[in-house]
């Protein structure tokens, strides 16, 4: 089954230095989705662990599979517009509505 359009939860506005947790979830696809988070329209890397992920200052966790997008400490940086997409690999990818999260 395809996914469905996921729903999104982007808080609109975070204090610099606080824990931050966007979530993303569509029931209906089967096999489950997987999730990928974009900010200002470029897909968010997976931060694996690599010299080039600490190099590119990533300060948070995304989980493909739960669909959170957590900010251990979120900065000024971290303010743009988010939005996630839902794929199983069958039928289209859905993506929610952008939402606007200002640190």
């Amino acid at each position: 089954v395809a996914p469905t359009t996921p729903v999104c939860e982007v808080p609109s506005s975070a204090m610099t230095g606080t824990v931050v947790e966007l979530s993303c979830k569509e029931t209906e696809g089967s096999p489950p989705s997987e999730y990928q988070w974009y900010k200002n329209g470029v897909a968010l890397p997976e931060k694996t662990g690599t010299g080039s992920a600490r190099a590119a200052n990533i300060t948070y966790t995304m989980n493909r599979r739960s669909g959170t997008l957590l900010f251990n400490t979120v900065t000024k940086n971290d303010t743009g517009e988010y939005f996630c997409e839902a794929s199983n690999g069958i039928g289209l990818s859905q993506k929610c509505s952008v939402k606007r999260m200002q640190v």
